[in-house]
């Protein structure tokens, strides 16, 4: 068996040659030229590369240890002196995971993501609510340059900000002439983050990691003038997780964003159909059972008793991104009756949204990756059997299955990856799968998503289809973040410039600048056509880009999105 204790999902998510460009060198220059910020809860002394002054590992929040434990995040502790931050902080702890489901013609190709790729966090603590900004060398207070917050994917159960410095971004900016500030943060997850049962939901402790994004872009509110940045051009930026979570922010208090963010870039993840809190008891019970806390009249109290490294075993039991429920994940964001009221999709029909400019994008084979757990699924009623139980919750009836069935074909030549023949059909059902849980928690909700939005808002689409042919992954989920971050041998930086002009102007391809290929690309509103909706799609070779039409797959997704509606309805609260 192939074990990686700390499998974070995006240490896979890169070509061999790719991840390890996204760690970049933080050491300093000399410490006089070091800049330092002040705050009202103490001073922050940063670090210089080029033309980059970075400030990370910054407290954001008091440690959520103790009685904070689950609770939501309160205000950092106040210090005196002047704090050193060049080096991120702890990392929030990542739950485990194993890598055995992988067939064995692929062991080698994921050993060699995980040996070569970005290292794991050296330090894993519950003190970890940190947050970093990265601005051009000499920015000064009130300079009001537009802000990009990161947040970062890991299937809600890993991941942390220091696979993603984010200085690439802020020198493409200033070679651009369109200067930003990056800043990202860590999340709680797991169980850490994202408890929920019936017990958490009274005690009004649902969706803890969102409330830590949340408060973290209230910090950017309150300080990020002092970095020069603008909080009133504040860009919300994720992938996987974090695009979720990005889409979830869209939804929430009905979709009016406080002033928290103005523009909202999605990659890989979208406002998607959610369980209610009390439906993930089951997991919960397991928890408490596993923290050895059956039976205690307070079971959160308990819990939050249990030692650090206690607690983390018990979360280990959990199930995570490689089980046999994949993307049907055991922490996620919930429906919790506070921070979100109802299923975000019903949000997105009731007109509840931000009205904020939106790039939404997905790889054109999200599914293989997480198509390994399922091997044992091998024939057309196995195939619907796990889709009626594990993502429909029971309520098709025999002929939606059958629909279901006849639009995902037990035919390789028509499964993920996409457009490989009769290639990667590593088990029977493999490609089926892959192709119909990509769309499912992917390309359909996406769809759904542009299809509302650009009714009422600039929306804009893109699609990643390189590296078809590395693996039998195909174009698979995070092999796009390279892209966006300007990283890799020879970067094309046409990502990382879609993400800097959106951020400057609300449109990923403006200005026309001379300096990106994007300027000889006519990149139109996804709304600017009812027929062929254009998305700019980035293809093989390097540096390939073309405007392709956002219909494939149309009947397909048509009908997984009736389905998502049906069941966020059936399960909406009277």
């Amino acid at each position: 068996m192939l074990s990686f204790p700390l499998l974070r999902a995006h240490v896979l998510l890169g070509l061999l040659f790719l991840l390890p460009n996204l760690v970049e060198n933080t050491a300093a220059t000399s410490p006089g030229s070091d800049p330092i910020v002040k705050l009202n809860y103490g001073a922050f002394q940063g670090s210089v590369v080029g033309n980059v002054e970075s400030f990370l590992g910054m407290p954001f929040a008091a440690p959520p240890v103790g009685n904070l434990r689950f609770a939501p995040p309160h205000p950092p502790v106040a210090f005196r002196g002047v704090h050193q931050a060049t080096t991120f902080g702890a990392a929030c702890f990542q739950q485990a995971a194993n890598a055995s489901v992988f067939p064995g013609s692929l062991v080698p190709t994921i050993a060699g993501l995980i040996s070569t790729g970005a290292p794991n966090p050296s330090v894993i603590s519950e003190d970890c609510l940190f947050i970093n900004v990265v601005r051009p060398v000499g920015t000064q207070p009130g300079k009001k340059l537009p802000v990009v917050f990161w947040i970062y994917g890991g299937g809600f159960q890993n991941g942390d900000t220091s696979l993603y410095p984010g200085s690439n971004i802020v020198s493409r900016s200033i070679a651009l002439n369109e200067p930003v500030v990056y800043v990202s943060a860590n999340y709680r997850l797991s169980a850490l983050g994202w408890l929920a049962s019936k017990e958490v939901q009274a005690a009004g402790l649902g969706n803890i990691g969102l409330r830590d994004q949340r408060f973290a872009l209230k910090w950017v509110q309150k300080y990020i003038t002092a970095f020069g940045g603008d909080p009133r051009r504040v860009t919300i930026w994720g992938e996987s997780a974090g695009a979720l979570s990005v889409g979830t922010h869209l939804i929430i208090n009905d979709g009016n964003p406080e002033g928290l963010f103005h523009a909202a870039v999605m990659q890989s993840g979208s406002p998607y159909l959610m369980l209610d809190i009390a439906d993930k008891q089951p997991i919960f019970d397991q928890l408490v059972a596993n923290s050895g806390c059956t039976g205690s009249p307070d079971p959160i109290a308990c819990m939050r008793a249990v030692p650090f490294d206690q607690f983390s075993t018990a979360m280990n039991l959990s199930p995570n991104l490689f089980s046999f429920s994949s993307l049907s994940l055991a922490w996620q964001p919930t429906i919790d009756g506070d921070l979100i009221k109802r299923d975000p999709q019903i949000s997105l029909q009731k007109g509840l949204y931000a009205k904020v400019p939106i790039l939404s994008g997905d790889c054109d084979d999200e599914g293989t990756f997480f198509s390994f757990a399922n091997a044992n699924i091998t024939t057309n009623e196995d195939f619907l059997s796990y889709m009626q139980s594990n993502y429909f919750r029971g309520i098709l009836s025999d002929e939606q299955l059958a629909a279901v069935g006849e639009a995902y074909p037990d035919d390789v030549t028509q499964g993920s990856p996409f457009d490989t023949g009769t290639a990667n059909a590593l088990t029977p059902q493999y490609k089926r799968l892959a192709a119909i849980q990509g769309d499912w928690s992917f390309q359909a909700p996406r769809r759904f998503l542009l299809e509302t939005t650009s009714k009422t808002q600039p929306t804009f689409a893109f699609l990643y289809k390189r590296n078809k042919t590395s693996t039998a992954l195909g174009s698979f989920h995070g092999t796009d973040i390279p892209e966006f971050y300007g990283a890799g041998p020879s970067p094309d930086l046409v990502g990382a410039d879609a993400i800097i002009n959106f951020a400057n102007t609300g449109n990923p391809s403006l200005p026309k600048n001379p300096k990106s290929l994007l300027s000889s690309v006519n990149w139109k509103q996804w709304g600017s056509s009812k027929t062929n909706p254009p998305m700019l799609t980035f293809t093989d070779p390097i540096p390939s880009i073309a405007i392709t039409s956002d219909t494939f797959r149309l009947q397909q997704m048509a009908l997984l999105t009736q389905i998502s509606l049906q069941i966020a309805n059936t399960s909406a609260q009277p």
